[in-house]
């Protein structure tokens, strides 16, 4: 069987896409390869300088793309709700939702104006409220996709459901590391959820394997410094030299999830090759950690409280 590539998306007119951090990184390549095969696509970030510039380069490879940029901050749940509540007035369908902004955390622990750490503040609790405010327009869809981008080091993920934010034993990898797990349990949740009530909706999760994006070098944006930082810095970017792949190679998962006919249902995709850190869309491993039902459901009830975000249409489940 021929292996997946760019070249196998099937023509998208007509399809309505949102990706979130599509400045730069994944997301800009899952956006230029919606928009570069004919769907419309919202560029989503909190960068407007690097989403008009993302605006340029999408036009610049089709010129009738049909992109458009609209800023958010994810830290802000009432921006996130605002945002939501807008384009749901608007009552457009969206076929397609990229749920894939997040950051790397600096070892000075940070948190959002709501008082959540940063790191999960921004990758969880505000994709799944956007996702919640965005799914009655979601259901308008006949086949509507949701594509969650998780990362290998779920399987190092744990929560402490006493201390979610992490305000004791905080350390630069561990927010990232639980940020990550949680995507790949939401994205599972959603899937058995919708299920449950027969939706159509297909919740799918994806990790890029190792990707050369600028994520490291965001990272100088969050605070000071200090040696641990720093260190990092450079591990990353040795990692990356030697066993990253293009960011637009690392964009296929997201691609394959949101367009492929040959998904599974609740299914995880990534790089088929070198312990998957790079390569072609496959089925990707699921750790222990992301097996878990019972922290999937606990997680999500823990995230509408923290959010006081619903999905109206899976109450009762």
């Amino acid at each position: 069987m021929a292996k997946w590539t760019e070249n196998d998306i099937p023509d998208l007119s007509g399809k309505r896409a949102l990706v979130t951090g599509a400045a730069s990184g994944i997301g800009f390549e899952a956006a230029r390869g919606l928009a570069q095969h004919g769907a419309e696509v919202l560029l989503v970030d909190r960068n407007e300088q690097a989403g008009a510039e993302a605006l340029r380069r999408i036009r610049a490879l089709r010129a009738d793309a049909k992109v458009e940029f609209l800023p958010l901050d994810l830290s802000s749940q009432e921006k996130v709700r605002e945002f939501a509540a807008k384009l749901t007035a608007e009552g457009r369908v969206l076929d397609i939702l990229v749920n894939n902004a997040g950051i790397q955390p600096i070892s000075e622990r940070r948190t959002t104006g709501d008082g959540f750490e940063l790191t999960f503040g921004i990758g969880h609790l505000g994709h799944f409220t956007l996702t919640a405010g965005l799914f009655p327009l979601l259901l308008k869809s006949p086949a509507p996709r949701v594509v969650t981008v998780s990362s290998l080091v779920h399987r190092l993920g744990t929560f402490d459901w006493d201390d979610l934010q992490m305000e004791h034993g905080y350390f630069a990898q561990r927010p990232y590391n639980q940020t990550k797990l949680a995507n790949l349990l939401f994205a599972r949740e959603l899937q058995r959820r919708a299920a449950a009530k027969g939706l159509k909706l297909l919740s799918l999760a994806v990790h890029p394997g190792v990707s050369r994006t600028n994520i490291g070098n965001s990272r100088k944006a969050l605070g000071s410094f200090h040696f641990i930082d720093n260190l990092i810095s450079v591990v990353l970017g040795i990692v990356m030299s030697l066993f990253g792949q293009s960011a637009e190679r690392g964009g296929w998962p997201t691609l394959y999830a949101c367009t492929s006919s040959e998904v599974t249902p609740g299914g995880f995709y990534g790089p088929d090759g070198l312990g998957e850190t790079r390569g072609v869309p496959a089925p990707a491993k699921i750790h222990e950690a992301g097996r878990d039902e019972a922290s999937a459901r606990k997680l999500w009830q823990v995230s509408e409280e923290l959010t006081g975000a619903r999905f109206d249409e899976l109450d009762g489940e």
